[in-house]
């Protein structure tokens, strides 16, 4: 049966939803001999996240103190003073959300007790500061109680109190640590905050791209966790609507301006996504094609971490790190920088505003070589762009400028279908694609950038395209020639992707989460990515289809695919499932589980649509019980 892979953090850790901190056999020591524990255990069932928060376990652990005391570990003043945070009413009216799963009985008892022990104003849901609600926005009924992620929602708790002690707190408990559970407290909380904080994650999967719908809230600054295993990409950080944020280790240095000294954290995630495309607003990188991470980062090696009060499976004051601290201190970093603009993806900010970070130049967090292991100067993988220097770097209005991708010179056939993907770096948001010049039956789609239609005029066209992003805007200007329908037949192999190679479907039209990749459960046949209809066990039904025109004044035209057909059905009599593979409204072959094999050549003459614009359409359907996968790759379609 096909299934989603697991989400899971390779991670040692205490039992989920069971047992105090200090029952955790496993520990993590430090090259400078401190000792860590994980506050959440590893995921054993598919579709979980962790919590990452970590704590300190070679230290003393006072419950209580004076009223004059300071507890172990970085306070607000410190990490107001390390960020240049502002004082005042700064964050007066800003609302931030803190996403987790499973409740915490005590959090705003211990969040008050955090806020009176530094001195910071009350923050309770008497005075409407504070509120707890579930996935759904209810106050009733709480999720199960869980001493590992109670320790992570005090940590969030307390850092956003520290960043932004005027800023107003909203915790959104969800059910469990199941994606869609806390995806939908993700919902409910940027629907409700302008700024979410998630401190939790797990490995990326086949099928992310889908559920970034949780993480696509225009106007929403949402901040997650890169990971504390070091070098490796996690998800929902390489989601491209969020702000990935890595982690640092921060020490008081009195010999320098600055007054801190930081460098990377060994443990901070870092990476390039196997599945999410490059946002607009991250420049083009060599060592990535693809969304990579951190974008910016904050403190959290737990050698150098914070003050947390967390009494539920813990025994109250402790020093808590992982890139679990750094999340929240950046979406706080948000809140005071000011509300986003209604159409921008807030991780675009700090990539507008590089001067206005810290720049950390030295440490690694593995073995990799170039800058997605190795801090150096501008972005690494470690620490991204760098840490907070104020708030300006998190603040709307100033964005990177739009620039368009030339590209080049074009050429087509009356009648001959079109499909190119225009394509702009730059902005703070979506783009709005227009264009002036296109070829008489072509037509740009303003939302996704891609021109496409069947020219109907010969002729040499001037083509100008913009992109618009927020305030900015870029533009680019080629020829596009097209020649007399007839006149010319183009040899060769005339599909678009025709082995799935870009990881994406276009210019294939598809349901979702056919186009896969090896490593998913299948495999192709040649390079990475294949087409995988069904495989699920159930009722389904998937398609694949792509429009293409075959000339009439082509001698031939010859349709060939590489076919694999897997089954789990065990009859040599009934076709339970079934692919069909159609030419226009023609269906040319069918398979079923009875045609199981590895893979095949598959090949059709299609002299027959000469002269015609049709789609190539594979449909496979599948019953209710025992999977079939119907697996192509490498199709063509062959015109001389």
């Amino acid at each position: 049966m096909r299934v989603r892979p697991p989400v899971v953090m390779v991670l040692a850790a205490v039992a989920l939803g069971a047992g105090a901190l200090s029952a955790t056999p496993a520990q993590a020591g430090t090259p400078n001999g401190v000792r860590t524990v994980r506050a959440c255990s590893t995921p054993t069932r598919a579709r979980t996240f962790a919590c990452l928060a970590e704590r300190r376990t070679d230290l003393p652990v006072p419950h209580a103190l004076g009223p004059n005391a300071v507890p172990a570990g970085l306070g607000p003043a410190a990490l107001q003073s390390a960020y240049r945070l502002p004082g005042g009413s700064a964050g007066t009216g800003a609302t931030v959300a803190v996403v987790d799963a499973y409740n915490n009985p005590n959090a705003e008892s211990d969040l008050a007790t955090y806020r009176a022990q530094f001195g910071l104003p009350a923050c309770t849901t008497g005075n409407g500061c504070f509120r707890k609600v579930n996935q759904n926005g209810g106050t009733t009924p709480l999720p199960a109680n869980s001493p590992g992620w109670s320790a992570e929602i005090s940590l969030d708790l307390d850092m956003v109190s520290a960043t932004c002690p005027n800023c107003h707190i909203l915790l959104v408990e969800a059910s469990s640590a199941y994606d869609s559970d806390l995806y939908a407290a993700v919902d409910y909380a940027a629907a409700h905050a302008k700024y979410v904080s998630n401190s939790w994650g797990g490995g990326e999967y086949t099928g992310q791209t889908v559920d970034d719908v949780h993480f696509n809230h225009p106007g929403v600054a949402i901040t997650v966790s890169s990971g504390d295993s070091g070098y490796g990409v996690e998800y929902p950080a390489s989601s491209p609507y969020v702000t990935a944020v890595g982690g640092t280790s921060l020490t008081r240095n009195t010999g320098v301006a600055r007054g801190w000294t930081e460098t990377a954290w060994s443990g901070a995630g870092s990476g390039c996504s196997s599945f999410a495309a490059k946002p607009s607003w991250q420049p083009a990188s060599s060592v990535c094609t693809r969304r990579r991470e951190a974008d910016v980062a904050a403190v959290a090696d737990p050698a150098t971490g914070v003050a947390v009060y967390s009494t539920y499976g813990d025994s109250g004051w402790a020093v808590y790190g992982g890139t679990s601290a750094a999340a929240p201190i950046v979406a706080a970093v948000y809140a005071l920088a000011g509300t986003p603009g209604g159409t921008d993806y807030p991780a675009a900010y700090p990539y507008a505003h590089t001067g206005s970070l810290f720049d950390i130049t030295s440490g690694a967090n593995g073995s990799c070589s170039g800058a997605l292991c190795h801090a150096g100067a501008g972005w690494d993988g470690p620490t991204g762009l760098g840490t907070p220097n104020g708030v300006a770097a998190f603040a709307p209005g100033g964005s990177a400028g739009v620039t368009v991708t030339n590209p080049g010179a074009q050429t087509g056939v009356v009648g001959t279908a079109v499909s190119l993907t225009l394509s702009a770096s730059g902005g703070t948001g979506p783009y709005t694609w227009a264009a002036t010049g296109l070829p008489t039956g072509l037509s740009l789609n303003a939302s996704t950038g891609v021109v496409s239609g069947l020219p109907t005029t010969a002729g040499t066209y001037a083509v100008t395209v913009t992109a618009t992003s927020g305030t900015a805007s870029g533009g680019a200007t080629f020829t596009w020639s097209i020649s007399a329908n007839g006149a010319v037949c183009t040899a060769g192999q005339r599909l678009g992707n025709p082995g799935f190679e870009t990881g994406n479907p276009a210019p294939w039209t598809s349901t979702p989460a056919v186009v896969s990749s090896n490593g998913s459960g299948e495999t192709s046949h040649s390079g990475t990515w294949f087409a995988w209809l069904d495989g699920y066990g159930t009722t389904h039904t998937d398609t694949l289809s792509q429009t293409v025109t075959i000339p009439s004044t082509c001698t031939s035209a010859v349709l060939t695919f590489w076919l694999k057909i897997t089954t789990a059905e065990t009859t040599t009599t009934v076709a339970f499932d079934k692919l069909t593979v159609k030419v226009g409204a023609t269906t040319i072959a069918t398979y079923s589980n009875l045609n199981k094999s590895g893979y095949l050549q598959r090949s059709f003459n299609l002299n027959a649509y000469k002269g015609q614009t049709v789609a190539i359409t594979f449909t496979g359907t599948e019953d209710s019980s025992l999977a079939t996968s119907f697996v192509v790759d490498d199709t063509a379609l062959t015109l001389s």
